[in-house]
């Protein structure tokens, strides 16, 4: 297998989607009811597309029980980070750790062996991406954000995503189609948190679909749609390189969170953007 340079732009613009509807969390009202949204949005919009793919191949569904179960912890974590901390801090923890996490264990896993060239592409892509999160840290306490809690809900999400994307990678090469696999695992995927968030706050939520419905929408659309490419390239390229590009999302999720947000910082970020631009360089070496 090997990281061509379609597979290359796929995951980029896989990474800006996945910054774009982390972004649309963070912008939004409440993080756990619009994360709840998404989660809900992604299971009902996949559920008429199960009509145009067949159903992944058997050996793949321990993988799709798998992933849900690690996904109630990854949304839980993610909605908890956003509640105390900024876009441009939680998002490069999460993201920048992860990819080391799957490097190291992919060999276990998958047999792949990475060469030295391809481990500095790694290790400049999280180092960057992990310098991204501490160069947006505020000198200044403001009220309702509450950082180091933000960074221990970051570090928890991190854990959670090298998991799934390591079981979604065997399962996806063990569907007969990434296609499959990942429109069947999106009918499932919320399920578990959107329906627990459903009936402890029932009231609240219906409420707030009403008049953010188009949250859930547009989250699950570009939730699916990136989720969807990474795992696509992950059934022709290797799984540690994949993670690794596919962390790029924080550049994207830097200039939003500085720019559109106003969370600031942008200058201090372009350091940690450099580290992993010269990754992505190296790994295409």
């Amino acid at each position: 297998m090997e990281l061509t340079l379609p597979v290359t732009f796929a995951v980029l613009g896989a990474a800006l989607l996945h910054a774009s509807w982390n972004a649309l969390i963070k912008a939004g009202r409440d993080p756990l009811l619009d994360t709840a949204l998404v989660a809900l949005g992604g299971s009902v919009m996949a559920l008429p597309l199960t009509l145009l793919v067949e159903a992944p191949a058997r050996a793949s569904w321990p993988y799709i029980l798998g992933t849900v179960t690690v996904h109630i912890g990854y949304y839980t974590a993610l909605a908890a980070a956003y509640r105390v901390g900024d876009l441009s801090h939680i998002y490069p923890i999460m993201r920048g750790g992860a990819p080391l996490l799957v490097a190291l264990a992919s060999g276990f896993f998958f047999g792949e062996t990475l060469s030295a060239s391809a481990w500095l592409g790694v290790l400049l892509i999280s180092c960057g991406v992990l310098s991204l999160a501490f160069a947006s840290r505020s000198k200044h306490h403001v009220a309702g954000k509450n950082p180091a809690a933000a960074t221990l809900w970051a570090l928890a999400g991190a854990a959670v995503i090298a998991v799934y994307t390591l079981i979604d990678a065997a399962g996806a090469r063990a569907s007969g189609g990434a296609e499959r696999y990942v429109v069947w695992l999106f009918v499932f995927l919320g399920l578990p948190f959107g329906l627990t968030v459903l009936v402890a706050k029932r009231r609240a939520l219906l409420a707030h679909a009403r008049r953010y419905w188009w949250v859930g929408v547009a989250g699950a659309t570009l939730s699916g749609l990136s989720y969807g490419i990474a795992l696509w390239a992950m059934t022709r390229a290797p799984v540690a390189l994949v993670a690794a590009l596919r962390e790029t999302s924080v550049i994207f999720a830097a200039l939003i969170g500085a720019l559109l947000l106003k969370e600031g910082r942008l200058r201090e970020r372009m350091f940690g953007a450099a580290a992993v631009l010269a990754g992505l360089v190296v790994l295409k070496l």
